[in-house]
């Protein structure tokens, strides 16, 4: 995937980290994850109930009273932007709005104060450890992959994809563009920009929620920041042959050359820079969305998390390797928005998305990294009930639909506290599968809608609570648990 000079890079950056951790302990956590995952959320909801010793009985230095105090310090690395924790709470507090989508990498330091479990151990010093949290859009994962692929095969696969009867028409223009440009014929920029800009304008419609498709490289087409109109931005996948001599200036040649330059210029240093300094891993998916799109969504979904998770260096190093090379050595795989269905089927979701990604995970794990797979909500925007409906008790989830969002002919205004049943997940997770095999949808009864972000409580004196979640306790204590102990 790197060069060797990458990887010389990569173990000067790692042995400067390592020397610095000797006396200032810190841990790398990245968070990414696909369209709408709810990577925001995730991160400030986190911060929120480790600052404001919120409800977590899972995250044992917690709930056994060891962590002293949790605060928030300036992060290490002056290039990247600070996470806006504090603008991204008062949109959930006060305007009850989910915070807008992840766009570029950004990163936080948390720092916490605590009292080992080991008697040993708290002989010689208190304990403190800094988080230092990563966010970046999962999209960017998926170009990982491209580092190792030519030109010829990047455009044989998207142009497949693009012909799926699931994309086909979304694909239209972009393919009869394509079908009238001579690969051999000198490239000019007007044309190179518009196969561009359909081939993005394409990708954008597959993410859409009717949709939700997840693989979708380039992702700098989806959010191309300060890149947008450059020429590492501006190709698309073309009908060239690996075996064919395309000539200096023609479009084969121009758009093969400006696919280097994207591998070079956007994919190799976020990997280098961000990735590869990772100690562990969050990958959030919004399964839901997929499994309310149909049966491509969910096998596109497979498909693009493969992608993902093979891109991961999992496994532990050795003391001294890990100076020099790091390993992730846990990946967590959480199924968020678990909010939106009743209890009872949320070990269904966890089973779904478990068998979407056992392969990729019985990988990481033979490499010797520590894997797991949750149904969680960053911050729980509903609550349970029942009600009665022609003599059968049904459970429901109570909340505030988010305005737009309808159930049938049912629109919701935003204002109005709604009972909603989301119906039932299926007990076995492969007929979900099954169906993405043979594109033959099943009648289903579910159906999610988004919901505004909860009001949150106050104690009997009047206090304000931490974020509600679920099980946002079970995830901090696989990520960071071991190092609290």
């Amino acid at each position: 995937m790197t060069s060797f000079a990458d990887e010389a890079r990569i173990a000067l950056d790692n042995l400067a980290d390592r020397g610095a951790g000797l006396f200032h302990p810190t841990l790398r956590i990245g968070v990414a994850g696909l369209s709408r995952a709810g990577k925001t959320v995730f991160i400030t909801s986190l911060v929120h109930n480790l600052v404001h010793g919120g409800r977590l009985p899972l995250f044992q230095a917690q709930a056994e009273g060891r962590i002293s105090r949790a605060y928030l310090e300036e992060q290490p690395d002056d290039a990247v932007p600070r996470f806006q924790y504090e603008e991204h709470l008062r949109a959930i507090l006060e305007d009850r709005l989910w915070p807008q989508s992840t766009r570029a990498i950004s990163e936080l330091r948390l720092t916490i104060e605590f009292e080992s479990a080991s008697g040993w151990s708290r002989l010689f010093s208190a304990g403190k450890l800094s988080l230092d949290i990563v966010d970046y859009p999962g999209e960017w994962l998926l170009d990982l992959p491209l580092i190792d692929k030519s030109f010829a095969d990047f455009s044989a696969e998207s142009l497949e994809r693009a012909r799926l009867p699931s994309r086909a028409e979304m694909a239209r223009p972009f393919l009869e563009l394509l079908a009238g440009i001579d690969l051999h014929a000198p490239a000019d920029e007007p044309t190179s920009v518009k196969l561009a800009t359909t081939f993005a304008d394409y990708l954008r419609a597959c993410r859409a929620d009717r949709t939700a498709l997840s693989t979708l490289p380039p992702g700098r087409f989806l959010m191309p920041g300060d890149l947008e109109g450059s020429p590492a931005l501006t190709f698309a996948p073309l009908p060239v042959r690996a075996d064919e001599t395309y000539e200096k200036g023609s479009f084969g040649a121009l758009h093969a050359r400006r696919y280097e330059a994207y591998k070079t210029v956007v994919v190799k240093p976020f990997f280098r820079e961000h990735f590869a300094r990772l100690d562990r891993q969050i990958l959030l998916i919004d399964a839901l969305q997929a499994i309310n799109a149909g049966p491509e969504a969910v096998r596109d979904l497979e498909l693009a998390l493969s992608d993902i998770l093979s891109c991961f260096r999992p496994g532990r190093a050795s003391w001294l390797g890990s100076f020099l090379k790091r390993r992730i050595d846990r990946i967590l795989v959480a199924a968020t928005k678990a909010d939106h269905l009743h209890r009872g089927d949320h070990q269904k979701l966890e089973n779904i998305v478990r068998r979407l990604v056992q392969d990729a995970m019985a990988r990481a794990d033979f490499s010797g990294a520590q894997t797991d797979v949750i149904a969680m909500a960053a911050i729980r925007a509903t609550r349970e009930a029942s009600v009665t409906d022609r003599g059968d008790t049904l459970p429901v989830i109570v909340g505030t639909p988010i305005e737009g969002e309808r159930i049938g002919d049912e629109w919701f205004d935003g204002r109005t506290e709604t009972a909603v049943f989301p119906g039932d997940l299926p007990s076995d997770p492969g007929r979900l599968l099954r169906e993405a095999e043979t594109r033959t949808p099943s009648p289903s009864s579910i159906a999610f809608v988004r919901f505004r972000p909860p009001r949150l409580e106050r104690s009997e004196d009047g206090l304000t609570l931490s974020l509600p979640h679920i099980r946002l306790d079970r995830a901090l204590q696989f990520l960071l648990g071991d190092r609290l102990a």
